[in-house]
């Protein structure tokens, strides 16, 4: 069932895992991942992979993340230019907060101002370029998560281990809040932003969702009183020891991705695929799975054509893998398939129609 469910792109030019994913139209920007510093562009239509950049050679590639930053005053949606931030560092000492101006390297033609330093990894700075950092006070943050939201789409939220939340204005570029999760320790979690468009505001209330092992969060945040509300929620008995999973938000439902299960961090790896409904609070595990065992994959939507990539990983032998692999998104959400089902039914009918005129 498996072969149905997913078909296999070409493969990644190098082994990633814990690799950092941004989709900028039609391309997938894959930020390196454990170990590795390149950066590469994955174009969704030609198939075909092209070398960005990498890391300078001081940062460290572990305990990191790499979000896109939302430039309020550009309106223009179409523009070929895009800002990411990358940030963290299992080394306090090495720890990194740099940003890229990105211009598409499958331009036909070129764009790229190397005296502007598009295209690589610099230091991020304030308006005034001066260095900013995002200080992290924990030495261990493999499997830290971040996303952004808020009423700008000017706050940084980051969850990282033992059980922390952290707050970041990238308008000011100070922390404005720290508190710690009523939850155990968390790591290589679930983290996402709750809505149909990947955010839903109440107000100034923002609201996310954290999953890692028996342990589920709704996270609320004010922005007006810069305060935090936690509500616990229900985690589904077949997915409570995993974590280590892909995951990705798309309307109501998170979808989960493979993942380390159980104490041992050795060869309990799964190729499961479970789901969580947020408005039901419900859990279903599939019959579909994924072609082999993963953790440490990424997985992205890519909404042009409503494909999940599951983006490389580690195997049950451990060892990185290469593999870069699609998934319709109507083959996870019933009420795509309800959908789609309709649009057959009002085909046949029409069909039957013109036969019988």
């Amino acid at each position: 069932m498996s072969n149905q469910a997913f078909q296999t792109l070409k493969k990644l030019p190098i082994p990633l895992a814990s690799s950092q994913c941004v989709l900028h139209k039609h391309e997938l920007l894959l930020c390196g991942g454990s170990g590795q510093r390149d950066c590469y562009s994955y174009h969704t239509i030609k198939n075909e992979y092209k070398f960005i950049c990498e890391y300078p050679s001081d940062v460290v590639i572990s305990g990191y993340c790499v979000v896109k930053l939302v430039d309020n005053k550009n309106k223009n949606k179409d523009s070929n230019e895009i800002t990411l931030l990358s940030f963290g560092g299992d080394e306090t000492s090495k720890r990194h907060t740099l940003m890229m101006k990105y211009v598409s390297v499958w331009s036909s033609h070129s764009q790229i101002d190397k005296s502007n330093n598009y295209n690589k990894w610099i230091q991020f700075t304030d308006n005034y370029d001066n260095p900013i950092i995002i200080k992290i006070d924990h030495d261990f943050c493999d499997g830290m998560r971040s996303v952004i939201g808020g009423s700008n789409n000017h706050l940084l939220f980051i969850t990282h281990y033992p059980n922390d939340i952290r707050v970041f204005d990238l308008n000011t570029f100070q922390l404005i809040k720290y508190d710690n999760l009523p939850t155990d320790y968390f790591e290589y979690h679930c983290f996402v932003l709750k809505s149909e468009n990947g955010q839903e505001m109440i107000g100034k209330k923002i609201e996310m969702l954290l999953f890692c092992r028996k342990d589920g969060l709704l996270i609320e945040y004010d922005e007006n009183d810069n305060t935090f509300q936690f509500h616990q929620l229900p985690v589904y008995k077949d997915i409570e020891s995993f974590y280590k999973y892909a995951y990705v938000c798309i309307n109501d439902t998170i979808l989960f991705f493979g993942g380390s299960y159980g104490i041992s961090n050795c060869s309990n790896i799964s190729m499961s695929v479970h789901k969580y409904s947020i408005q039901e609070k419900t859990w279903n595990t599939f019959k579909h799975t994924l072609p082999s065992p993963l953790n440490l994959c990424a997985a992205i939507l890519n909404e042009e054509d409503n494909d999940i990539h599951i983006i490389g990983g580690r195997d049950d032998k451990l060892r990185l893998v290469s593999t870069h692999m699609k998934t319709k998104v109507r083959i996870w959400d019933v009420s795509q398939l309800v959908i789609v089902y309709l649009f057959i039914c009002f085909d046949e009918i029409k069909k039957i129609l013109l036969i019988n005129k």
